[in-house]
């Protein structure tokens, strides 16, 4: 017979093929593990991984379990391996399991799986295999290297070959952006993502980061980053050298501009606003000097730098005092003008109270002598010629006030 030089363990494999072929002619007989004793679960793996493969069975009664790969072929029949590829390895069997691993997972693996229970009827239940491609690394592009304030400038981020596609989002510093995604879809479900942000910059983003983070369920925190370059208009302020308290009269003045831009200012420039400059002011660089000051040197004093984004200014406004000023102007002090104030309210206060308190224990009637001999009188006429009579008399004209 053919098969007499086969040993026993080829024999075995020989047979369990055989019955699997059985099986499969009968696979449209089967039917399905829900609610039945056969349980497998879903997997998903990274491409090159290793993805394990479960067969379990709640109540068997002996019957036979097997795996099949997508195209229906067996792979394990009980614990023996009828298929010859070597990534697939048993892990563990018994009458409850069987369980299998498959090594350096690709593309090509994904699909549908089934654990097959020969009862009568046959169970069957489904494991699908999901293969997940990380993207390759982000590429990060922008429009233009170095941008100026106030200008838009555009970057993008494309993260190739994935599958599924990739998820991009965006930060500068610590804060979220939103950009603009386009997916591509390429072979085998492969997907590249590209997602392009515009922003308006301002000098405060020189130097910050802009970074792009991708998403995906093969990979975790996955991002690249770039640096803002951003060139900004001069930052002007004038310092004063010397004096340090007034100017005054014949005295000496000294001034320093500093200026601070990207990129550095290429041009610093003094002039006196709406004014001739001194014949003799000095200007060495960023200096400006003015020696035995006078009060014809009085107004404001410009400095101006510029770069190639632009230019600004700062001034400085020149008073100059008499040569017999006393350092700086007196301060005044709030706390003693109010307790000045308030003893003047109160002293106030107190001299009306007293002289209120005088007119009101004089207060009375006023009382005349004048007309003495009118109270007597019997009548008008009488009272009349009393009256009358009383002024011949030099001593009754005197007059009390009490």
């Amino acid at each position: 017979m053919a098969i007499s030089g086969l040993g026993t363990h080829s024999i075995s494999l020989f047979f369990y093929v055989i019955f699997a072929t059985f099986l499969h002619k009968g696979a449209a007989q089967t039917i399905s593990a829900q609610g039945q004793n056969l349980v497998t679960n879903n997997v998903s793996v990274v491409e090159g991984e290793t993805a394990i493969i479960s067969c379990r069975v709640k109540d068997n009664d002996d019957s036979v379990i097997q795996l099949l790969n997508p195209n229906r072929q067996t792979i394990y029949f009980r614990d023996v391996r009828p298929l010859k590829d070597s990534r697939f390895q048993l892990v563990n069997f018994s009458d409850n399991e069987l369980l299998v691993s498959l090594s350096n997972v690709s593309l090509s693996d994904e699909g549908r799986y089934v654990c097959q229970l020969y009862t009568d009827p046959p169970q069957e239940a489904y494991a699908d295999i999901t293969v997940l491609v990380p993207p390759g690394n982000p590429i990060l592009e922008s429009r233009e290297e170095i941008v100026s304030e106030g200008n838009e400038t555009e970057i993008t981020c494309t993260a190739m070959g994935s599958k599924p596609a990739s998820t991009i989002k965006w930060m500068k510093g610590d804060q979220p952006l939103q950009g603009e995604a386009t997916v591509e879809e390429l072979y085998d479900r492969m997907f590249t993502v590209t997602s392009r942000l515009r922003l308006t910059v301002s000098k405060e983003d020189d130097g910050v980061a802009v970074i792009c983070i991708i998403d995906h369920p093969a990979m975790k925190d996955f991002q690249a980053q770039k640096y803002l370059e951003v060139q900004y208009k001069p930052e002007v302020q004038i310092v004063v050298e010397f004096p340090e308290g007034l100017t005054r009269e014949g005295e000496n003045l000294e001034l320093t501009c500093k200026a601070n831009g990207k990129p550095q200012p290429h041009q610093i420039n003094w002039l006196k606003v709406d004014d001739d400059f001194p014949s003799h002011a000095v200007i060495t660089g960023s200096d400006l000097f003015i020696e035995n000051l006078n009060k014809s040197y009085n107004g404001t004093y410009r400095c101006v730098a510029s770069n190639l984004v632009g230019e600004a200014y700062d001034d400085y406004i020149l008073y100059v005092y008499d040569s017999r000023a006393d350092g700086a102007p007196q301060k005044i002090d709030h706390a003693v003008i109010g307790g000045i104030v308030a003893v003047v309210v109160f002293a106030m206060l107190c001299l009306l109270i007293v002289l209120g308190r005088y007119f009101a224990r004089h207060k009375g009637t006023y009382f005349t002598h004048e007309a003495k001999g009118a109270d007597d009188a019997a009548d008008a006429d009488t009272a009349i010629i009393n009256a009358e009579g009383g002024h011949n008399n030099s001593d009754d004209k005197k007059e009390y006030y009490i």
